[in-house]
């Protein structure tokens, strides 16, 4: 099990330092091992070789549930020049999602999302009155110097 890998990680550690492990009978010692933290080598075995490895993820299925296309308008097309870009979203996505599908589709850093809930409204034709759809925008700041290339 999952769960109790802690433990035979934690044995693992105590024969290394010549410890005997949980449960056994105790005889008395000649010699007192050094004192060393288990806690501290089990963290230690788990730690990351590099910073990096964390970054580094596959995102790719998860992004484009998140961001269905780029909004593209004359205002989209002038916020670009500001490293501003527009991107229709799902309704129920919130910020942090909508940063990490950016950041993993288009490799860029991402520093503000800002969203924006364009309501239904009521149109009518003829006698027939409905809605036009609403949707969701999101107003994405990138770092400077960096292009998202969306035409």
């Amino acid at each position: 099990m999952a769960l109790f890998d802690f433990l035979k990680r934690k044995k693992e550690v105590e024969k290394s330092l010549g410890r005997k492990p949980m449960g056994e009978a105790k005889k008395p010692a000649q010699k007192k091992p050094e004192k060393v933290s288990v806690k501290k080598e089990i963290r230690a075995e788990r730690a990351p070789e590099k910073a990096q490895d964390f970054k580094v993820k596959n995102t790719k299925g998860f992004s484009y549930s998140v961001i269905k296309e780029p909004h593209i308008s004359e205002k989209a097309t002038n916020l670009s020049e500001k490293n501003k870009y527009v991107f229709k979203v799902y309704n129920d996505s919130n910020k942090l999602e909508i940063k990490k599908s950016v950041e993993g589709i288009y490799r860029v850093d991402v520093l503000a999302v800002n969203i924006i809930k364009i309501p239904a409204k009521k149109r009518r034709l003829g006698k027939t009155e409905g809605f036009r759809k609403g949707h969701t925008k999101a107003v994405v700041t990138i770092k400077e110097g960096q292009k998202i290339e969306i035409l």
